[in-house]
């Protein structure tokens, strides 16, 4: 079978915004079919490199090279559109050079009764193409995949004729979501696919995209989702691109051996260089000058291996909260909602909306419970009623005994938007300005960024925040409403690392399954307007509704298990998938070689050979060295004599080694364009 056709190569790539370099070297290439995840940490370019492949923007340096006639559709994170089109219109643009073949094979149908002979011989060539045409693009199914994007998208029958423009942001960008899918292009490049769209809507587009044959370049922070839907991971770090050939949770494996090689080169790297250097000290002027200075010559050639970088974090830790009595909350038989403001008219009683109704519901001590619903179903307005921030139509709330509330509003409405980020912490805990800048470091807050103001702050800003304003207060219960919104996927390990070890309870709303699952020990799902429980995660939720859950979502169930239980092919893979660099020759005695191309041919396998020999002769010298001091301390003339003599040959033979590997390493250098360093 042959390989699949590469359709786009982005060849080192750069970008700098003002005088900061946001990444330079960028290069890889996506083959027709393929499915990529772009991940990162925020800040690292991903948005960059899409807009520049999708051509809205432009790189500094390196460029982008298509497949001729390559049709490549960009959706941006946030649509920022106006269009007095309905919603259902709106989408149907998307077909617009199928739909203006379509008007055109109508205009063709009502000329044909008027038309001459030898017009209507050309209006029927012409119809015959713009037939085929539309049929291949799949005109007579128009209607129907418009509809069935628009449904899996969220939007009912009732909004399909609102007009674009009186929308809200999250439904605009639904709207551009619905129409790059029924573009079908040949690449789709989507930059945070999943915001705005509730489990439903996601489970959706995942079965939608794992069915799709064309390519994808995906930016998301939802793991789940790219494990589902992505086969091959590139990884923004550091201003450079790394890539790895498998989905998100295998791709942490591999990043970690990858990561760990590295750093065991950079060591031992490190540990050559201190002999090395101690060797030349201690000889350069004695009888082995010669030598030293040879290793002087090769030290000074050597590529210097840089030591690997690691990611800031964030240090999350729950201060000691008092402990709760067993019952940590309980719910009387509720209704939730917000009063309309008109009465009835048979009486004076206030009407209501009811968002969600639920039975007595019970909390206790330890438990994890995970918040299930579409987006409107009245999650949000569940949480406020707990609180205590909305009344509730019906039923009551009762904390348990030493029960202490910390919330956590998706909107950040904690947060005083007047004031800055350090006045925020010290107006929630009196403390020091130092403590308050060391605890705000925590959070990746260094330096002017303690005095930017709180509105001015990004998403991302805002939710650290928000959670090193929650971890003051020491709560026992925490009520979290999208705690993971606008985290980076490093950041939202951390979050669900501290969250697993919380001695208290937690109730929560999260679209990140990744982390429903990692953290649930149950799940109240709103099901038709009310609340039902069930005992597990997310997963064992999908499985009590006779759901199936694919391999990629069973490994995301459980993401911090031991995954080193891998196959022999897993292993090999692994190893295959790693790019390492070589060691220097680790001193007398050992020989690790070092190459640095991996081309094949009679100079290299040369090169090799007389590494071995002169890590051998360094070996046999160091053993005769040693001997010739124990002679000297015995004054064994003999001895010394036999040494000496085997030394010199030693020495003789090394020197010879050493000329040899000057000529071919020269050789090398003029067939690879690289000085091998041993």
């Amino acid at each position: 079978m042959p390989p699949p056709t590469t359709i786009l190569t982005v060849n080192d790539i750069a970008k700098t915004f003002v005088s900061e370099q946001i990444f330079s070297g960028v290069t890889f290439q996506i083959a027709e079919r393929e499915h990529v995840a772009l991940v990162g940490v925020n800040g690292a370019g991903k948005s960059t490199v899409l807009k520049i492949v999708a051509g809205v923007e432009h790189a500094d340096t390196g460029g982008v090279t298509r497949a001729t006639g390559l049709r490549v559709t960009y959706l941006p994170q946030e649509a920022r559109f106006t269009s007095d089109r309905t919603v259902r219109e709106e989408a149907r643009y998307a077909f617009a050079p199928v739909i203006a073949d379509g008007d055109r094979m109508r205009e063709i149908e009502a000329r044909m009764g008027e038309a001459s002979e030898a017009d209507l011989e050309t209006l029927l060539e012409e119809y015959d193409r713009l037939q085929t045409r539309y049929d291949a693009a799949g005109g007579y199914d128009i209607e129907h995949r418009t509809d069935e994007v628009l449904f899996g998208l969220g939007f009912t029958p009732d909004q399909f004729g609102e007009p674009v423009n009186q929308l809200s942001g999250g439904q605009k960008t639904r709207v551009a979501l619905v129409k790059a899918l029924l573009a079908d292009p040949d690449l789709l490049l989507l930059d945070e696919p999943t915001n705005h769209l509730d489990l439903e809507m996601l489970e959706w587009l995942e079965t939608f995209l794992r069915g799709w044959n064309g390519a994808c370049l995906v930016v998301s922070h939802d793991r789940y989702f790219l494990d589902r839907v992505t086969t091959r991971t590139l990884d923004m770090a550091f201003g450079r691109l790394e890539d790895y050939p498998a989905p998100y949770a295998r791709f942490l494996d591999l990043r970690t051996e990858r990561m760990s090689r590295r750093m065991q080169e950079y060591e031992e790297q490190q540990a050559l260089i201190a002999r090395t250097e101690e060797f030349i000290r201690k000889y350069k002027a004695g009888q082995r000058s010669r030598e030293a200075k040879g290793r002087q010559t090769r030290l000074e050639r050597l590529e210097r291996i840089e030591r690997p970088q690691t990611q800031d974090v964030l240090s999350l830790k729950m201060g000691g909260a008092v402990r709760s009595g067993r019952v940590v909350l309980h719910l009387s038989p509720m209704q939730v909602g917000y009063p309309t403001g008109e009465t009835s008219a048979d009486s004076d009683s206030q009407q209501k909306q009811v968002l969600v109704a639920s039975p007595e519901l019970e909390i206790e001590r330890g438990e994890r419970i995970g918040l299930l619903g579409p987006n409107g179903s009245g999650k949000t307005t569940l949480l406020r009623t707990i609180t205590g921030e909305l009344p509730a139509l019906k039923g009551r709330v009762q904390f348990g005994a030493n029960v202490k509330v910390g919330y956590y509003a998706q909107t950040h409405d904690q947060l005083h938007r007047g004031g800055t980020t350090l006045s925020t912490i010290l107006d929630a805990q009196p403390m020091s300005e130092e403590s308050a800048r060391t605890y705000l470091g925590r959070f990746l807050f260094t330096g002017d960024d303690v005095y930017k103001g709180v509105d001015a702050l990004s998403g991302g800003e805002r939710s650290r925040l928000a959670l090193a304003v929650l971890l003051l207060e020491q709560a026992n219960l925490l009520i979290l409403d999208e705690p993971t919104n606008h985290l980076d996927i490093n950041a939202r390990e951390t979050l669900e690392a501290m969250l697993v070890g919380f001695d208290g309870t937690i109730l929560f709303v999260s679209h990140d399954r990744y982390f429903m699952d990692r953290l649930a020990t149950r799940i109240w799902a709103i099901e038709d307007g009310r609340v039902k429980s069930y005992l597990g995660n997310y997963t064992d939720h999908q499985r009590q509704l006779g759901r199936r859950i694919d391999g990629s979502a069973k490994e995301a169930k459980e993401p911090d298990r031991d995954r080193g239980k891998e196959n022999g092919k897993d292993k090999a893979d692994a190893r295959d998938a790693v790019t390492t660099t070589g060691a220097l020759a680790a001193g007398p005695g050992s020989h690790h070689g070092r190459a640095v191309s991996r081309a094949d041919g009679k100079a290299q396998r040369s090169l090799v050979q007389v590494e071995r020999e002169i890590g051998k002769l360094e070996g046999k010298l160091n053993e005769i060295s040693d001997a010739l001091a124990v002679a000297s301390i015995d004054a064994d003339v003999a001895a010394l004599a036999r040494l000496g003599a085997e030394y010199e040959r030693a020495q003789t033979d090394l020197e010879a080694a050493y000329a040899r590997w000057e000529e071919i390493s020269a050789q090398f250098e003029r067939e690879a364009g690289a000085v091998p360093i041993r």
